[in-house]
């Protein structure tokens, strides 16, 4: 059984940071492909990063290439998003999301975390 956790959210001022974290407490994501999406209020889920089983190839959305970077540690079932250099623009709730392929779109990942929330004030 998947059960994906996120936290490592919270308040941060604009050019700040945020290391988010994904633990998989199920114990059975390594071998998923692991994705972040994020939702601001008002707008559509969007795909922000993703990173395959292995670790060995990432993908990322335009509006955050340079500044986030995704990760994985399957030893310890834990997928991260370090995001840096932040603006008021990424305030969203962040989720992780596993699937059996690197996929841009929602509909490719089948198991979901809770959410945690991301506020960059200017």
């Amino acid at each position: 059984q998947v059960q994906l956790v996120e936290s490592g959210g919270g308040a941060v001022q604009a050019g700040g940071s945020l290391r988010l974290s994904c633990a998989d407490s199920g114990r059975t994501t390594r071998t998923y492909a692991m994705a972040w999406f994020r939702q601001a209020p008002g707008k559509e889920r969007e795909f922000v990063a993703a990173i395959s089983w292995r670790g060995s190839n990432t993908v990322y959305a335009d509006s955050v290439k340079g500044r986030f970077t995704t990760s994985r540690e399957n030893t310890k079932n834990t997928v991260y998003l370090q995001m840096n250099s932040l603006n008021p623009e990424d305030t969203a709730v962040y989720y992780c999301a596993a699937g059996t392929s690197m996929e841009v779109s929602r509909n490719g990942y089948r198991y979901w975390g809770q959410g945690t929330q991301v506020t960059v004030s200017s």
